[in-house]
């Protein structure tokens, strides 16, 4: 076990809390202790889980990688898309579900891309409102809160009609399949994926679905790719915000104008401590779900003219706290190991993990 704590269970906690609290002595003067006025307003602690993607060349299907999380012994899983179940038969997710309740932990799923003219987009499962259909039928069985969607990645911001037409897109299917989604009780939340969208527009096709069935999946990684700060991101969009799938980062200065690189929680210029007590303000009960991606680099070309075709209505000031992330002293070139392949790729992957997980527990008090 890599951990020097074991973590208390949730239900567990919750008892031991309310229990403490009808332990809190009789103060003279004050009468019973129900009229005892605490100094602090209770804080919401934030639940701690694994983005699967994390541990991806494991090449682990939905049974093997629960299992797998279940021994960090954190409070959720995220599989984030449908590739990752052997089926999607009830008989077979309900045996998913039966192992998670033993053991305590939730689960967030994601159903894929929505957009079909998104790059991206895959019809391996269905049509968009049939993926809606198939995630709300998840949902039920899991009893999830949230389904993650998604339009693609940042190479749709350059397709006709640009990442607006894209938008456009999602908001239709999602409205079109409104009243099954509030029929069952679940929201959708939109992913910020492989630096698509920035803050203001994921928010708008939030606030255009409805926050009644629509939120945010939130991915600060990507916020980076997309030239926005991660604290930025989640000020904006964090009261939206239903899951999430969060790294740390390195970015600096480079020939062609920025280069991102993600590391483990800890090793990068990203405040934790501060970011952990914003999710637990702006989003409490919002899991924290770990997705380490580390050994690779992205290009930021933002000194070529055509890298601007897909962003025609930015404005400067929107740029200005990306511009002070660049130059800050905390975010610097790092070495990369591109030639990890196989059994030492998978053990780097879950060591890149574990160190995360220890990081947020050691040193962020918002952690659950």
């Amino acid at each position: 076990m890599h951990f020097k704590t074991k973590k208390m269970k949730r239900r567990t906690f919750t008892q031991k809390a309310a229990m403490g609290m009808l332990a809190l002595p009789i103060m003279p003067g004050l009468g019973d202790s129900s009229s005892i006025i605490l100094d602090h307003p209770a804080v919401a602690k934030v639940p701690l889980g694994v983005d699967v993607h994390s541990v991806r060349d494991m090449n682990w299907k939905a049974k093997q990688l629960i299992e797998y999380v279940i021994g960090l012994e954190v409070d959720s899983i995220l599989l984030n898309g449908l590739d990752y179940f052997e089926s999607l038969d009830e008989a077979y997710l309900e045996t998913l579900k039966s192992l998670l309740d033993q053991h305590d932990m939730s689960l967030y799923f994601g159903i894929g891309g929505l957009s079909v003219n998104s790059l991206s987009f895959s019809d391996k499962f269905g049509t968009p409102r049939e993926l809606i259909l198939q995630g709300i039928r998840m949902a039920k069985i899991f009893g999830a809160p949230s389904v993650n969607c998604k339009i693609g990645s940042h190479r749709d911001r350059r397709t006709d009609g640009g990442i607006v037409a894209r938008m456009e897109e999602i908001i239709n299917e999602l409205s079109v399949m409104r009243s099954q989604i509030q029929d069952a009780g679940v929201k959708f939340a939109v992913e910020n994926h492989a630096g698509d969208m920035r803050s203001e527009e994921v928010l708008e096709i939030v606030e255009t679905v409805g926050t009644d069935i629509c939120g945010v999946m939130l991915d600060p990684g990507n916020s980076v790719w997309a030239m926005e700060d991660p604290m930025y991101q989640i000020e904006k969009l964090g009261k939206h915000v239903l899951c999430t799938s969060v790294r740390d980062y390195r970015i600096w200065e480079s020939e062609n104008g920025a280069t991102l690189s993600w590391t483990a929680i800890g090793e990068g210029a990203m405040d934790f401590v501060k970011y952990t007590e914003l999710m637990s303000e702006l989003c409490p009960g919002a899991p924290l779900q770990i997705e380490t991606i580390s050994n690779l680099r992205l290009e930021i070309p933002f000194l070529k003219d055509q890298f601007w075709e897909g962003y025609p209505d930015l404005k400067a000031y929107h740029l200005q706290e990306f511009f002070t992330m660049l130059r800050d002293e905390g975010s610097v070139e790092i070495p990369i190991n591109t030639d990890l392949k196989g059994a030492a790729a998978q053990e780097d992957q879950k060591q890149e993990l574990i160190k995360s997980i220890d990081y947020l527990r050691k040193n962020c008090a918002a952690i659950q």
